[in-house]
């Protein structure tokens, strides 16, 4: 996570939501709420999301960003999937998502999966939420019930994505701000960021760490010596920076390595090592996920859950394809779902 980019404080942006909620009220959630109109829908994504990780371990790992890189921005309501129209431009092209964000085309195979079932039914929105839960459930996490019954919002918005969402140059305390604002706690900061247990990042992301810390011209300090070697070597300076590496020591099994990791200074991104490194706080949760995987495990839940909250007041729809509103021109030729 990082530090928002934009001028607009996260609390001006809950407050406007707040200030739009008589457009439409927000939806109560809950679990099972497909159990009548649409069964088989949980069943639909988990297949979908063993297929994808099947084919790209990696993939799984991807899909459980999106709801983060989602829900942060106005609300869990499928915003981020949405491409860019002559009207619009959505979140895909925006500065924490560009060349960054991947893995639509699993939602897209769900979704396709779920419209031939139960038409107009699931929400692209819900879709997304039981994909992150399924990545961590496939790759050795816990298993929890998803609340669902969201609505896909009409719109997208690459300016609302740039000012709340956070770069891998964030410090323990822009983070903990962040997520205040979100009505989240420090323990849901330090446990959501476990999801980096599982995945990769690029090179792009960790190259000033490795060369010109904080304008310094010298490394990171809070870096173990050989695991700064290793991060040299696959990524060079003014080499190419789309190469990935593994955010933990076990990217494709989701443990508590990556607070192992922190403690070790072996973290990937800034904006992990510094829960460790910068902040108390921050840093005696880091110690006790470390040492107590069932903690992690029982707060990450807890702060999915949460996170899954976070919703978007105005009125929305059911979309036919994720990556556009119902309606729209390019509803048809905008997005093809891929041919799985």
């Amino acid at each position: 996570m990082a530090i928002p980019r934009g001028c607009v404080p996260i609390a001006a942006v809950l407050l406007a939501l707040l200030c739009r909620a008589g457009e439409a009220a927000v939806r109560e959630l809950r679990a099972g709420y497909y159990a009548e109109t649409c069964p088989d829908a949980e069943r639909v994504v988990r297949e979908t999301m063993a297929r994808a990780r099947a084919r790209e371990a990696r993939s799984v790992a991807s899909v459980m960003r999106l709801q983060f890189h989602d829900c942060f921005v106005n609300g869990c309501d499928g915003s981020v999937l949405m491409d860019d129209t002559p009207a619009m431009l959505g979140e895909k092209e925006a500065l924490s998502n560009i060349n960054s964000l991947r893995s639509f085309e699993v939602i897209d195979e769900a979704k396709a999966a779920l419209e031939a079932r139960c038409p107009g039914v699931v929400s692209c929105a819900d879709i997304v939420v039981m994909a992150a839960r399924d990545a961590v459930v496939l790759t050795g996490g816990p298993n929890w019930d998803v609340r669902l019954g969201r609505e896909d919002s009409l719109t997208a918005s690459q300016e609302d994505s740039d000012n709340i969402m956070p770069s891998p140059r964030a410090n323990a305390s822009a983070l903990i701000r962040l997520f205040a604002g979100l009505n989240l706690t420090v323990t849901d900061l330090v446990a959501l960021s476990g999801s980096h247990s599982i995945g990769k990042a690029r090179c792009f992301s960790i190259v000033f760490r490795l060369y010109n810390q904080s304008g310094s011209g010298r490394p990171d300090p809070n870096m173990d010596p050989s695991y700064r070697r290793a991060l040299d070597a696959l990524c060079p300076r003014g080499g190419d920076e789309e190469v990935t590496g593994g955010m933990d020591a076990s990217p494709l099994v989701f443990d508590n390595q990556y607070f192992k990791d922190l403690v070790r200074l072996r973290g990937f991104l800034n904006s992990d090592q510094t829960l460790f490194s910068d902040n108390a706080e921050t840093r005696r949760v880091v110690r006790r996920f470390s040492e107590d995987q069932d903690a992690f495990f029982r707060a990450f839940v807890e702060g999915m859950i949460k996170m899954g909250e976070l919703q978007n007041p105005r009125k929305g729809e059911i979309r036919r394809n994720c990556r556009v509103a119902n309606g729209s021109p390019k509803e048809v030729v905008a997005s093809r779902v891929l041919d799985f």
